[in-house]
């Protein structure tokens, strides 16, 4: 069995799923910083059969509405001196900047490639976004 050792300060980000957490990683901007990343693909799990964890060591500015809206089902665990200190569980944000990107070739996006990508909360129960401009659709899951 994989063993990652535990963190002192950070997050776990859980209940990712199975083969998601790259694009988290991407999102989230995990790339850049200067600190340890464990990302940790297909994890055997009891309620989803499989997932992904990301372990972020440090302090790190999280930004929950964006996890929310990548992966509703995603859990936070914010750790404090190597204990857990807070469970969250993300909603998903009313409106989302600059995550998601629009799929139609005739939106105002495609063509002002400077424009930022903006999407709003149209079905809570399903997770569907609609772009402000288009109103093209957008479910992650």
């Amino acid at each position: 069995m994989l063993n990652i050792s535990g963190l002192t300060e950070g997050y776990v980000l859980d209940h990712i799923k199975a083969g998601e957490c790259m694009d988290i990683y991407t999102y989230l901007g995990l790339d850049k910083l200067e600190t340890e990343v464990a990302l940790i693909k297909n994890v055997k799990s009891r309620k989803m059969g499989i997932k992904d964890i990301i372990k972020i060591d440090g302090a790190y500015d999280l930004n929950f509405n964006m996890l929310g809206c990548l992966d509703p089902n995603i859990t936070i665990d914010v750790i404090r001196d190597g204990k857990i200190v807070e469970k969250k569980k993300p909603d998903l944000p009313e409106y989302v900047e600059g995550i998601i990107k629009c799929k139609n070739p005739r939106c105002i996006t495609t063509i002002e490639q400077e424009l930022v990508h903006r999407f709003k909360l149209t079905n809570k129960e399903k997770g569907t976004y609609r772009c402000v401009y288009c109103e093209q659709s957008f479910k992650k899951h």
